[in-house]
């Protein structure tokens, strides 16, 4: 049975009855095949039974939790199964050397602003982030890579806006609370993708906690914001131009709310719904010479910075060829 994500969208309880995990709302009893699921995301307002909480540890699945708003609260992260003493000496080892931790941020940076070029190739204002990839290159502090990121992400969110809807312009990139419908959406597809990555770094060797572009703090999984440099351009981005361009998403799809714009629930299941097609829809990839998923592209990215740090070859990100 292929595994797939699922979306708690509704209120309700989920439970263990002797191997059978449910799901019970106000529609009533659901049978889930546990078999099927990849990992879980709660945006309702659920309460989980300590015995369905074993099950899905038992089984490695992770579970993500969301508030109200639709923005990522935490994870319940099953006890690792997959050891490596000697990876994670390597790993902390690339962070605590500031020439090995510099190259990897840089690398995270160069592949999400070479997809962000790619993609307003695709939007149809395509440019050239040259000048930027040279001052990348001279960076001596991860300070100033995070400052060129900074305004490559400003340029292209200007360039992108170029080409949108005028009911749909990002204007300027706003946060908790986003300012329009345009950073709504980009704000809530990047809450959604974070936790995604985390699953798949789950079912790797790599410690989630050690990163190198963004600094390691306490309560966050901070490899996974470095990997979504990567990523976001080619499956948040690309989603959200799909949504408004086709008028999937409309403005009756939002509401007011924290002083912001935030998506209503209808809004939220037309988003996660299309998300979740994202990562099930697949690619010929060049090298390994078949169709792989977006999410089996991230797990792939994973593999890549699992081989950089045991010497087995150079990590080179992830340039989006589709």
């Amino acid at each position: 049975m292929r595994k797939k994500s699922l979306t708690l969208l509704s209120d309700g309880y989920l439970f263990r009855k002797e191997n059978t995990l449910y799901f019970e709302n106000a529609k009533g009893k659901k049978p889930l095949a546990i078999e099927g699921i990849y990992d879980i995301y709660v945006y309702g307002k659920v309460s989980i039974s300590s015995q369905a909480l074993h099950y899905l540890a038992q089984k490695g699945i992770a579970v993500h939790f969301f508030n109200h708003y639709g923005y990522y609260d935490g994870s319940f992260y099953p006890r690792e199964s997959l050891h490596s003493g000697y990876l994670v000496v390597n790993q902390v080892e690339h962070y605590l050397n500031k020439n090995k931790r510099l190259e990897l941020a840089k690398l995270f940076v160069l592949g999400g602003l070479k997809n962000m070029e790619r993609n307003l190739s695709k939007f149809k204002n395509k440019t050239s982030f040259d000048s930027y990839i040279e001052e990348l290159n001279n960076c001596n502090k991860i300070t100033e890579v995070m400052n060129v990121e900074g305004r490559v992400r400003t340029e292209y969110y200007r360039l992108w806006d170029d080409t949108l809807p005028d009911d749909f312009k990002i204007v300027k990139r706003t946060r908790r609370p986003p300012k329009n419908e345009m950073n709504a959406l980009i704000s809530f597809l990047n809450s959604r993708l974070y936790p995604a990555i985390i699953t798949e770094l789950y079912n790797t060797q790599l410690t989630p906690t050690v990163s190198y572009l963004h600094e390691p703090f306490e309560r966050r999984f901070s490899l996974a914001l470095d990997l979504s440099e990567i990523f976001k351009p080619i499956i948040v981005d690309r989603l959200v131009n799909k949504l408004v361009k086709q008028n999937i998403i409309k403005k009756e799809h939002f509401r007011d709310d924290l002083n912001g714009v935030l998506l209503n629930k209808e809004g939220m299941r037309i988003v996660l719904e299309n998300f979740n097609k994202k990562m099930d829809n697949t690619v010929k990839h060049p090298k390994l010479k078949k169709n792989v998923s977006k999410r089996r592209l991230i797990r792939l990215e994973a593999y890549k910075l699992v081989k950089h740090f045991v010497g087995q070859q150079k990590y080179e990100p992830l340039v989006a060829w589709f």
